[in-house]
């Protein structure tokens, strides 16, 4: 699994990128190398569909993203599915919660406190307002010279006040809203309870839960009175369990979307746990 900010961040001269703090955009034609990959970001993304065709799965579900689309993806994980026989070209905003705070705290119009639920992967509503923002950001990627870091702080918000201020996009002021209600920190246990079933490993959940490695430890320890590691591996053994008893899923799929490194460690411990190998839990769908 890997950091996708990370990944681009990392990799200037493959992938061209404007930044003002932690704050990344960046426009590419193809970002990743298997049919499957599994991604994580510590930082909430935009992502608008140039050209092209990615399906982004989450634990809320599967969103299927072709040209024109544009979705908030919060941070977290996820799997990327890639289709390899179409060219792809996407633009990447990643923001901080702090930033899209600050962003918000500047609208005319304050935004009003809703209690509606937000998924992983946020769906929005297009407009001409945003057709011309992206287009707008052109000719920032094809120029060899760098634009003015407080011009592109004046873009990062100019897209959030933009989707802020259509009233279509729901979803997405509900998760705002959060934000502006909230101290600005996702709390330990939605860290856990919306990646548990991705195969991140201790340091990167603390880094999506805003602690180093130790503090993270003390509080989960504090929280669940039991060890990450244990936790984890209770809860993807469980979610493995559905999978194949409830739909259908190979054992190599069950083990694959609830977290495991491999197949054979998954099989090891779900012996372990439920007394049988998963081959015999299974339950095909039925046509």
């Amino acid at each position: 699994m890997f950091n996708l900010y990370d990944k681009i961040k990392d990799n200037p001269d493959f992938y061209r990128q404007l930044r003002c703090g932690d704050s990344l955009t960046t426009q590419f034609q193809c970002l990743l190398e298997s049919k499957y990959e599994d991604t994580w970001s510590q930082y909430n993304y935009f992502v608008y569909v140039v050209e092209g065709h990615k399906i982004w799965h989450t634990a809320d579900g599967s969103y299927d993203l072709k040209k024109g689309d544009c979705v908030f993806i919060r941070k977290g994980a996820c799997i990327i599915e890639q289709f390899f026989e179409t060219t792809s070209c996407f633009i990447i905003f990643f923001m901080t919660d702090d930033f899209i705070y600050e962003a918000l705290q500047a609208k005319a119009r304050p935004m009003g406190k809703t209690d509606k639920r937000f998924d992983s992967v946020i769906t929005l509503a297009d407009d001409t307002a945003i057709q011309s923002f992206f287009i707008s950001m052109v000719p920032y990627f094809s120029s060899h010279r760098e634009p003015d870091e407080a011009l592109l702080v004046l873009k990062f918000k100019e897209l959030v006040l933009t989707f802020a201020d259509n009233v279509a996009n729901d979803g997405l002021h509900a998760y705002f809203s959060y934000l502006l209600q909230q101290p600005r920190k996702i709390t330990l246990q939605q860290v856990m309870e919306e990646n548990f079933c991705f195969n991140l490993k201790l340091p990167e959940f603390a880094r999506l839960s805003n602690r180093s490695l130790s503090a993270f430890k003390r509080d989960f320890e504090y929280l669940y009175q039991i060890s990450p590691g244990k936790w984890l591996l209770e809860k993807r053994l469980n979610y493995a369990h559905q999978l194949l008893s409830l739909k259908g899923k190979t054992v190599a799929e069950a083990a694959f979307e609830s977290g495991f490194e491999s197949t054979s460690h998954f099989s090891r411990a779900f012996r372990l746990r439920f007394g049988q190998i998963p081959r015999s839990l299974r339950q095909p769908l039925a046509s």
